[in-house]
């Protein structure tokens, strides 16, 4: 037998952290946990997003019928027939599909008494740095942001663009991490045409790739960048779930998949698969979000080539520890505990 419960969580910022489309200073975060009959529980987390039509009032909506749906079938273990039965009952609502996809998970491998990647058969040596995201602000404040990470040990940055300044904004990251890899997210704020003198002038600052230049509903604008661009494409809110992986292999070079987007682990395994037969590489990203469900995120990193889950070091205060993050570093061999390795501290 199953027990679950779940509970809203509003997890304040370290700082406000602005993208093209807003200002963020508190995530708010519906975490979940499912206990089996002899006391372990396993936990999750949903960090929805308005941008995709969810905020933490529908994940609470739609919670009940979910969990009722793992207590029907009772065992962590099966998995499919949980997530077949889930999608039946309700459609859509990712976010609080993936929470309670990663609590199940969690659950399941602390059963066996193993963290996630080791149930998976997982080589953790392999798993790529991940980024660490400058936001939006004034061009000083951003210089700051990256001075204050690369003290801290990042060396792969995730610049977030989308203004009037941009070239100045990465200029300035450029100067203050000379050796860093840089990458650049313009979150759907750029014309096609702009897009493609952007990757011109970005290149000359040895930026990695651009991710999602245009916007999601311009697909074919989206191609347009993607011929004449002087850097790899990466698609974020042009590649959701599944079907859209074929839809823009034409497009892209990179998708960026989030359990968020995706609605769990096995159909983001099902879209980096999908992703390897269309010839596409892959990145594995994150809203703001805790390591209630960042730390479910760290075990894929093994089959990935970037990475960008540093959702929780964003955060002020989290009530959970992940798996180990030193600096760019994600320490999968030196997770102590099964499960996902999500802990509450607090």
């Amino acid at each position: 037998m199953l027990s679950t419960e779940f509970e809203r969580v509003s997890l304040p910022l370290a700082d406000a952290f602005t993208i093209a489309r807003g200002t963020q200073r508190v995530a708010e975060n519906v975490v979940v946990r499912i206990t089996d009959g002899a006391g372990s529980t396993g936990v999750g987390a949903a960090a929805p997003a308005p941008h995709y039509g969810e905020t933490a009032a529908t994940v609470e909506a739609v919670l009940p019928d979910l969990l009722s749906v793992v207590e029907s079938v009772g065992d962590p273990h099966a998995l499919d027939r949980i997530e077949r039965e889930r999608r039946a009952v309700v459609a859509g609502n990712p976010a609080a599909h993936a929470a309670v996809d990663i609590a199940l998970a969690d659950l399941a491998a602390k059963r066996l008494g193993v963290p996630l990647y080791r149930q998976w058969g997982l080589d953790p040596e392999t798993a790529p740095r991940t980024s660490f995201t400058i936001g939006l602000d004034t061009t000083d404040r951003m210089r700051e942001k990256t001075q204050a990470a690369v003290a801290e040990g990042y060396d792969v940055l995730k610049v977030k663009l989308g203004t009037d300044r941009d070239e100045a904004i990465v200029a300035a990251v450029r100067e203050e991490a000379p050796d860093a890899a840089i990458r650049v997210d313009a979150n759907e704020a750029w014309t096609p045409r702009q897009a493609v003198r952007m990757t011109e002038r970005l290149s000359e600052f040895g930026v990695e790739f651009v991710e999602q230049p245009v916007p999601a509903t311009d697909p074919e604008g989206l191609r347009f960048v993607y011929e004449r661009s002087s850097l790899p494409i990466a698609a974020d809110e042009s590649c959701v779930r599944l079907p859209d992986v074929p839809a823009v292999a034409d497009r892209v070079d990179i998708v960026n998949l989030k359990l968020m987007k995706t609605g769990g682990l096995a159909e983001a395994k099902r879209m980096i698969h999908a992703a390897r037969a269309h010839g596409l590489e892959v990145m594995l990203g994150c809203m703001i979000e805790s390591n209630a469900s960042i730390a479910a995120a760290c075990h894929l990193a093994p089959l990935l080539d970037y990475a960008d889950l540093d959702g929780a070091l964003l955060l002020e205060d989290d009530e959970y520890a992940g798996v180990p993050i030193d600096g760019s570093d994600v320490r999968l061999a030196a997770l102590d505990r099964a499960g996902t390795g999500a802990k509450r501290i607090s």
